[in-house]
């Protein structure tokens, strides 16, 4: 069949939109910039560094119980009396008033309790450590999903782009059947043919635009920030060649299985604590008294006394808080195996998903490079009239399906690897060496852990830093 002017205008169109497709143009939103973001905007993150404090603050309590304690007491009593006595003598009537006032002072110490206190404390720090954990999986989880959340951003925002450069070769191409359908070059099936197509692309372009505006809804709930221009990432992150060492960073350094060790000392610690209320108590007291009476009359007094009590009978409530103890630390015991487990299944899994990533990538870029050789002689063979407009916008839509095709695989090779990352417990700001405000849980702990009063200095800065947090 002979080509019109028209499949020439066609078949450049369609060339042009194809080979102009490129990558967005570089902008200020780079994946570590969005990371920094999350870690900045993190509500999670506050509220676990609140959580955080709280732990540190039982230390505090625990360190407390080994001190002494001073009270004091006062006391204002006024007492009036009136009385009537009749005898022989007559009526006597008497209106008294009494007013004292008392004031005491009292110091106490436990002396000995069996190291409950001391277990306890020890207790409370092993908390502490464990709950240092949770918040750096937190800080991992959060930069997870600011790297989902950036790469699903940008390929919806590539798909629409594809979307849009598919839709005016399609225009292009009907309008180009129906002029050669009015001078008889073509039956009324081509036009429908191009109809239809159109009006898939139509939607197609639609079902686009809508994931690329759910992807930015999901990306500013991630971030705390709406997205800007995305850009490709320079590089992925460097990660063990096998799977084997993969898991065996997974077992050695993730949070989740360093918090789960700390809970195992935290529960030794209680069986102790629990053993020791079988020990006696001892505990020194010491107290000083002021009473002052009517007119000059007054009482001083003062007292120390040493006591000791010990349990003989408990209707079987302590050996069973013992044992509740040693089946809590036996029960931390096997979830430290399940944790480990279920941690190298889950590192495998991820270096999985990664070679399926990245053998997907290849796999797309070898089929763009078939895909543009195939169109690009499809596209010379209907120069000379062995190819209808239809081959050649097949050949173009084959294209930019693998090209789609591309830019998923890449997403998918770069969620995969920071996933990689995340179960090796490497997806933190400090691997990264993320420019952030860095939270030092230390700095807190160190104030907090002599469990300062609120008169001494110490306790002066941590009511200044409390003020700081809450703003």
């Amino acid at each position: 069949m002979r080509k019109t002017e028209n499949d020439r205008l066609v078949l450049m169109t369609i060339v042009s939109a194809v080979l102009s497709f490129a990558p967005l143009s570089a902008s200020a939103d780079t994946l570590r910039q969005t990371m920094i973001n999350a870690y900045n905007n993190s509500g999670l993150l506050q509220q676990n560094r609140a959580l955080l404090r709280a732990a540190d603050e039982d230390v505090a309590v625990a360190a407390a119980s080994l001190r002494s304690v001073l009270s004091w007491s006062a006391e204002a009593k006024s007492t009036g009396a009136v009385s009537r006595t009749t005898s022989n003598l007559g009526t006597l009537k008497s209106d008294t008033t009494t007013n004292v006032a008392n004031l005491g002072i009292t110091a106490s110490i436990t002396l000995f309790d069996g190291g409950q206190n001391q277990f306890a404390l020890s207790a409370a720090k092993e908390a502490v450590l464990s709950t240092r954990q949770s918040l750096l999986n937190v800080e991992q989880r959060v930069l997870f999903s600011s790297v989902e959340a950036y790469m699903n951003v940008r390929r919806a925002g590539k798909t629409v782009t594809l979307r849009e450069n598919n839709l005016r070769v399609i225009q292009e191409e009907l309008r180009a059947a129906k002029d050669r359908f009015d001078v008889g070059e073509v039956t009324k099936t081509d036009v429908a043919l191009a109809e239809a197509r159109l009006a898939a692309s139509i939607s197609a372009l639609a079902a686009a635009k809508g994931s690329l505006a759910q992807q930015r809804e999901i990306f500013k709930q991630a971030v705390g920030k709406a997205a800007g221009t995305i850009t490709t990432p320079r590089s992925l992150p460097k990660l063990p060649k096998s799977a084997k060492a993969v898991k065996v960073a997974a077992v050695r350094n993730h949070p989740e299985i360093i918090a789960i060790q700390h809970d195992i000392k935290q529960a030794e610690y209680n069986v102790q604590r629990a053993s020791g209320t079988l020990q006696p108590t001892v505990g020194l007291s010491s107290t000083l008294g002021y009473t002052e009476m009517e007119g000059d009359d007054y009482r001083q007094s003062g007292s120390i006394s040493l006591s000791a009590s010990s349990t003989i009978y408990s209707g079987g409530r302590i050996p069973a808080l013992i044992r509740k103890a040693m089946a809590q630390r036996d029960a931390q015991r096997s979830g430290l195996h399940l944790t480990r487990l279920r941690l190298e299944q889950q590192a495998g899994s991820a270096f999985a998903l990664l070679q399926m990533a990245q053998a997907g990538r290849k796999a797309s870029e070898e089929q763009i490079r078939a895909s543009r050789v195939a169109f690009e002689g499809i596209r010379e063979e209907a120069t000379v009239g062995s190819r209808t407009t239809l081959d050649v916008l097949n050949a173009e839509q084959e294209l930019l399906d693998a090209q789609a095709g591309l830019i998923s695989s890449e997403t998918d090779e770069y969620i995969a690897a920071y996933r990689v990352l995340a179960q090796m417990g490497e997806l933190t700001v400090d691997a990264l060496n993320l420019p952030v405000q860095k939270y030092d849980p230390i700095e807190y702990y160190n104030l907090v852990k002599t469990a300062p009063s609120v008169l001494s200095q110490r306790g002066s800065k941590l009511d200044r830093i409390l003020e700081a947090l809450s703003k």
